[in-house]
């Protein structure tokens, strides 16, 4: 289709900064046009934030533009290539099998790469078709949005656009486009592409183009490099301990999968905690449970152990690698995740004993299986204080997602002694827990049932889930049923990485 002249002069134009690198980086090549593509959903709100003009979300070029079929003014697609650690073997090349970069946008302080990933076969597709399939874009746009939500860092979506084009996997199935944006897609594997390569020179000029563009106050440390691997550290550590915290499980987190800048990317096989379980495995396809709930922390640590190792022609010493992740990691994850529970659990300021008291709490919720964003959301409305001929009905919404209410009981009587070491008015508390004890995730039955209506020719409900997802910690009485725990229907649901 050929854009009217009025809408390519009034679009922005993008500047593809990742081209400016060598061109061994990239294959440049056009995405391949998907045949009368429709737009599924659209998040204005992240549109409005990148400066795109809204009339433009209605206009019939938009999804032209998104499913890569119209050039984007200064736009210039490429595909990248790295490498990978893939559930902990090495898989040697990767790359931006079935995503183009465009370019990006500045738009008050932030800079925002737009990707579109379904968009067609690349140099890196290894024999695949280069589409993505409607059910893991929807699940894509949905979790990105509701993980932004949450203010778990993370890449977010644009827009989603389908299309009456078939996509063979398991069964056949429609094709679509996925607008993803962040400020760089950059990985672990792009770096460790090359060091396994032995191109020093490449693995510098990969981690300059990371400072300069996105981490400059590394620049002014005595020793840039290893700042700029201690900031991935930092962060890496505390993105995983707000995955924990909102009971995320990424499902792949192979180091091609793990963000330089510390974003949460590539939603595969992901999945909410629900009925607790710290060795839950939420991808199918991960038979051995490398990335189970709690094996995440360990993952993460693994994964920046092999970063470090691509950065060794930066540092030369081996034991600075090493010191960098060992020194930022742990550290990072353990406080955040420790600021975190206490958040979650209401304590208005730190006491020694808080590391034993979230313990504890692990420790009943993995032994009594209740559903994890309920405890805590149900949690948030409780009492400091109770008369104990009332405690039962009081305590009723959180103890009847127990079996044994002994157990919850025992538990609350110690969250109301570590409450009376730090007294805190109900009223600002409850305020406070509620604020970051989610009520809405994007748990599997919802995303499942989007998807079957999705494949039905109705979209809506994938808009309207959206719209909920975008308030997660607002009570939105609308969407109560979201809230729900999971019908007897969705007790066998299961995703693999061709999710």
């Amino acid at each position: 289709m050929n854009a009217p002249e009025s809408w390519l002069t009034d679009l922005p134009t993008l500047e593809n900064r990742f081209a400016a690198l060598p061109e061994s980086f990239y294959t440049r090549l056009a995405p391949h046009p998907l045949p009368a593509p429709s737009l599924i959903a659209v998040n204005r709100d992240l549109a409005a934030e990148m400066g795109l003009p809204s009339a433009l979300l209605d206009s019939p070029i938009f999804p032209e533009l998104l499913a890569g079929n119209q050039p984007w003014p200064g736009s210039q697609p490429l595909a990248a290539v790295y490498s990978g650690h893939q559930f902990g073997m090495w898989a040697g090349q990767l790359g931006d099998g079935r995503a183009h970069l465009l370019g990006g946008l500045d738009a008050g302080s932030h800079h925002w790469e737009i990707q579109l990933k379904g968009a067609g076969r690349t140099p890196y597709s290894r024999g695949a078709d280069g589409r993505a399939v409607l059910r893991s874009s929807i699940r894509e746009f949905l979790c990105s949005e509701a993980m932004a939500a949450l203010g778990v860092p993370t890449t977010r979506a644009l827009s989603l656009v389908g299309a009456d084009y078939p996509v063979r996997r398991e069964e056949i199935e429609s094709a679509a486009v996925l607008s993803r944006v962040a400020p760089s897609f950059v990985r672990f594997g792009s770096f460790e592409h090359w060091a396994a390569r032995d191109r020093d020179l490449e693995v510098r000029q990969l981690a300059d183009y990371v400072i300069d563009a996105f981490r400059p106050a590394c620049r002014d440390r005595p020793q840039p490099y290893d700042a700029l691997l201690r900031d991935v550290a930092t962060r890496t550590g505390e993105l995983i301990a707000h995955w924990m915290a909102v009971g995320f499980m990424h499902g792949v987190m192979n180091t091609d999968n793990m963000s330089i800048l510390g974003l949460t990317l590539d939603y595969g096989p992901f999945g909410f905690m629900e009925a607790f379980d710290a060795g839950h495995i939420c991808n199918h396809s991960d038979h051995h449970g490398r990335y189970s709930y709690r094996n995440q922390p360990h993952i993460g640590q693994w994964n920046l152990y092999c970063l470090a190792d691509a950065f060794l022609p930066l540092l030369k010493q081996p034991d600075m690698a090493k010191a960098a992740v060992d020194e930022r990691y742990g550290p990072a994850f353990e406080q955040h995740f420790e600021h975190l529970l206490r958040g979650k659990l209401g304590l208005c300021a730190a006491l020694p004993d808080d590391e034993a008291f979230i313990g504890e709490t692990f420790g009943l919720l993995q032994q009594h299986r209740p559903d994890f964003t309920l405890f805590f959301r149900r949690l948030s409305d409780l009492p400091a204080t109770v008369d104990r001929e009332q405690q039962a009905k009081t305590d009723a919404p959180v103890r009847d997602l127990f079996i044994d209410r002994s157990a919850c009981d025992a538990w609350l009587d110690h969250w109301r002694a570590r409450q009376a070491q730090t007294p805190w008015p109900d009223e600002a508390r409850q305020a406070a827990m509620r604020a970051v004890n989610p009520k809405y995730i994007l748990r599997n039955w919802l995303a499942e049932q989007a998807i079957r209506q999705a494949r039905a020719g109705d979209f809506s409900e994938v808009q309207r889930l959206a719209d909920c997802l975008r308030q997660p910690y607002a009570e939105q009485p609308a969407y109560d049923a979201y809230a729900a725990l999971p019908p007897d229907w969705a007790q066998g649901l299961a995703v693999s990485c061709s999710s």
